[in-house]
């Protein structure tokens, strides 16, 4: 069976009782110990965490031209959290309009050609890109992921 990834335009990614948490450098290559932090973190302020993960990724340059990425965990809760410290941060409704959207499936070593065939599609079609994508892990199981991935459009 060939391999596909369709790509589809103008969606929108919308997401309620959005805890965030934006990664230090230190902590990208285990960001597995965070995820489990802020899950623990909706439960000690009496809610449950709800959906899958979400990453977001972004990446600028700074004052001295080099390349800084930025990469955010976002954990949906089942309710609104109306205090919370820092380094986390609380949205009741995230909206991320007029998206290029694809779902993968498949290794997750290939995740890769799926970013590609955003940013090709992009360039074909004449579209500016912001520079960011929300990655939300829908199913993982040993080495085989369901992941939808959405990145935001330059506004124009």
């Amino acid at each position: 069976m060939p391999k596909t990834i369709e790509i589809s335009n103008n969606k929108t990614l919308k997401l309620t009782n959005v805890l965030m948490r934006q990664l230090e450098e230190s902590e990208f290559m285990d960001f597995g110990k965070t995820v489990i932090m802020m899950e623990e973190y909706i439960k000690a302020k009496g809610y449950q965490p709800i959906g899958p993960l979400i990453q977001h990724s972004s990446a600028e340059v700074d004052e001295e031209g080099k390349l800084k990425v930025r990469i955010s965990l976002l954990r949906q809760s089942n309710n609104y959290i109306n205090h919370v410290e820092s380094p986390y941060m609380m949205e009741s409704i995230l909206r991320v309009r007029d998206c290029l959207y694809t779902r993968f499936t498949g290794e997750e070593s290939h995740i890769k050609h799926a970013y590609d065939k955003l940013t090709v599609t992009a360039y074909e079609e004449d579209i500016a890109l912001k520079g960011s994508s929300y990655t939300i892990f829908v199913n993982m199981e040993n080495d085989q992921m369901v992941a939808d991935i959405f990145m935001e459009r330059l506004e124009q």
